[in-house]
């Protein structure tokens, strides 16, 4: 593991323990040598795990479309900092530059790109281990969601468990790095599993 992408909020929330988190995850990530990816944003918790993990001396790589250069303000003092035209064409780079992946809170961008990436791990498009820093409970509705789906027969107990959840970025990091996705296709049958 190399790089991490990260998908945040474009706002810091309503509570400081949001920017805290991200600031704690941008310095572990740089306390470990590991890059970071992100939205390419200066605002918000993009901002903030950014300029964290630029304090403490890491390389961060930022990918945004160029409809949101603006609103989310480009961040002008990045290692590299990719401009593409599409927020598809943002995922796709961001899913090919890093080797794992974590959301922090943020809303439906930061679930949008989460779950994608959830997807193409699921259906075996890449083995990348997918992580939740689920600070101060923000993803445990999102968790009892995907438990009710797995119920309910739409997602199956070995996808639930791709996703690795921490309440800590250290341990979390750890999760990760160890993580050996299971090899498992999508389309299989009930008795399978």
């Amino acid at each position: 593991m190399q790089r991490v992408g990260v998908f945040c909020g474009s706002s810091p929330g309503k509570r400081d323990v949001y920017g805290d988190a991200a600031r704690a995850l941008g310095q572990a990530l740089a306390g470990r040598g590991l890059g970071l990816v992100y939205g390419g944003g200066r605002v918000g918790l993009m901002g903030t795990v950014a300029d964290a993990v630029l304090a403490a001396g890491g390389e961060v790589i930022g990918v945004i479309p160029t409809a949101l250069s603006a609103k989310e303000i480009a961040h002008p003092g990045l290692t590299q900092q990719h401009i593409v035209p599409t927020m598809h064409e943002r995922k796709a780079l961001m899913a090919d530059l890093a080797d794992a992946f974590i959301a922090l809170p943020g809303g439906y961008g930061t679930l949008d790109e989460f779950c994608e990436i959830l997807t193409w791990a699921q259906l075996g498009l890449h083995r990348k281990p997918c992580g939740l820093l689920n600070t101060d409970g923000y993803f445990t509705p999102f968790l009892q969601f995907i438990n009710h789906a797995v119920a309910e027969g739409f997602v199956w107990p070995i996808h639930r468990d791709i996703v690795l959840v921490g309440d800590e970025p250290g341990a979390l990091l750890d999760r990760l790095d160890g993580y050996v996705m299971p090899q498992v296709a999508k389309w299989v049958k009930r008795d399978e599993i």
